[in-house]
């Protein structure tokens, strides 16, 4: 029996510190310090002045395996979620080729499973290819090992209405999800950055928010209407946030993530040039990211997800024109909630298990994941140092790729340890 033994934690940072006692991958016991008796083979986890929280979930990370292992693996991303916190993560279809079969899916489970740092569910393709014109094997993706239940063209935008209203219908039967990469591709041609005052005087192209607005109120009509369950990524605008409250406010069974660069930066970065600030959507508006940031507080946005997007340096070091958008996100992710959603007092720590580990997997199916902590469930878990800084350093990070917009912040929260069925996974900074 492989016991482990976490000392003096702070449940969700309230009440007593607590002993909390794990055998064979369950919480056993949760008890005042000291009742806890352990066999000298148990593992010890000093946690005092520590928070405990259920390991977090992210809906949205590129681990870019197959095709692209000179940006990410499956595991380094993999490292990288552990050392942020994360005991489990859906792997977006964009890779190459692309997720949008059995076979590939199955791939990256069963490497996710290898690697064994945390829980890899890959997302599948909602159209062959993410081309947006045919519909995927979403059933044989769904019934396979990988048994797969989130499905996005990520990267894309399913822009015809019939396609998404029909994938839309046929993921009821699959009691499954289809998360919109919310883009009109006919209002984006060319665009560079939000569109704005700041665009124009800079010289981008403009990205304007009716392109993110006029889908997700599409699509969250064609919801209503199929009764299905829609998600939609990477939140960035307040006109969004009006829609998905009018929607929910009428029953409409959609969910929405905000990134964590979506709620600390703004456009104000782009007037350094700098592509490691090139993200899509765009950094918008300070008065976007507010509402963004009131949003996530309120429950309108249900989650945090990272959509962490590792890019070779040749994709980011060049003109701004050229390069890919993405940053990094993994291990930065927990410190920009504690910094914008922490310390202004928006959220507490309960709060933030709400948002990056409870509501992501409901989301996702997880049943094992997001759990209350109390015996008898799973021990997938995440110990914070809530009053730790650390500096940010590319370099430093698991991923291949270092391309994080955070880079020299120092910022505060420092994931302790990660737990992974009662196995520590990371701890101090570390992959165990």
């Amino acid at each position: 029996m492989r016991e482990l033994l976490i000392r003096g934690a702070r449940l969700y940072g309230e009440g007593d510190p607590v002993d909390v006692l794990v055998a064979d991958g369950v919480i056993v016991e949760v008890g005042a310090p000291g009742e806890n008796a352990a066999p000298e083979s148990t593992e010890v986890l000093d946690a005092a002045g520590q928070v405990l929280l259920p390991g977090f979930v992210d809906l949205h990370t590129h681990l870019r395996e197959p095709g692209r292992e000179d940006t990410e693996t499956i595991e380094s991303g993999s490292a990288a979620a552990a050392l942020g916190g994360y005991t489990a993560v859906l792997a977006m279809a964009n890779t190459d080729p692309v997720a949008d079969n059995a076979v590939v899916v199955e791939h990256v489970w069963r490497r996710g499973r290898e690697v064994g740092l945390v829980d890899v569910h890959p997302v599948g393709a909602v159209t062959v290819g993410l081309a947006g014109e045919r519909l995927a094997e979403l059933g044989t993706m769904a019934a396979s090992a990988a048994g797969v239940r989130v499905f996005s063209d990520d990267g894309h935008c399913v822009a015809d209405p019939l396609v998404m209203r029909r994938a839309l219908e046929y993921s009821t039967a699959l009691d499954a999800v289809i998360a919109q990469h919310a883009e009109e591709p006919r209002l984006t041609v060319g665009a560079q950055a939000h569109e704005g005052e700041r665009a124009a005087r800079l010289g981008y192209a403009g990205w304007p928010a009716s392109a993110e607005e006029s889908i997700v109120a599409r699509d969250c009509l064609l919801a209503r209407h199929a009764g299905a369950r829609l998600h939609v990524c990477h939140v960035s605008t307040a006109g969004t946030v009006d829609v998905l409250r009018w929607a929910k406010e009428r029953g409409v069974r959609v969910s929405a993530e905000v990134t964590p660069h979506h709620l600390l930066l703004t456009d104000e970065r782009l007037a350094t040039y700098d592509p490691v600030n090139k993200v899509n959507p765009p950094l918008r508006t300070e008065a976007d990211a507010e509402t963004l940031r009131a949003a996530l507080a309120g429950g309108v946005l249900d989650c945090v997800a990272t959509d962490h997007a590792p890019h070779a340096d040749q994709d980011k070091d060049c003109e701004w024109a050229a390069a890919r958008p993405g940053m990094l996100g993994l291990q930065t992710a927990l410190s920009v909630v504690v910094e914008t959603m922490v310390r202004p007092g928006l959220l507490d720590w309960r709060g933030v298990a709400r948002v990056m580990s409870e509501r992501p997997a409901e989301i996702a199916g997880l049943a094992d994941q997001g759990r209350p902590l109390v015996p008898g469930e799973p021990a997938n878990l995440v110990l914070v140092d809530p009053d730790a800084e650390w500096t940010v350093r590319g370099a430093e990070l698991a991923s291949i790729a270092d391309n994080t917009p955070y880079e020299g912040m120092r910022l505060p929260g420092v994931v302790a340890a990660t737990v992974l069925r009662g196995r520590v996974t990371a701890r101090e900074g570390k992959i165990r």
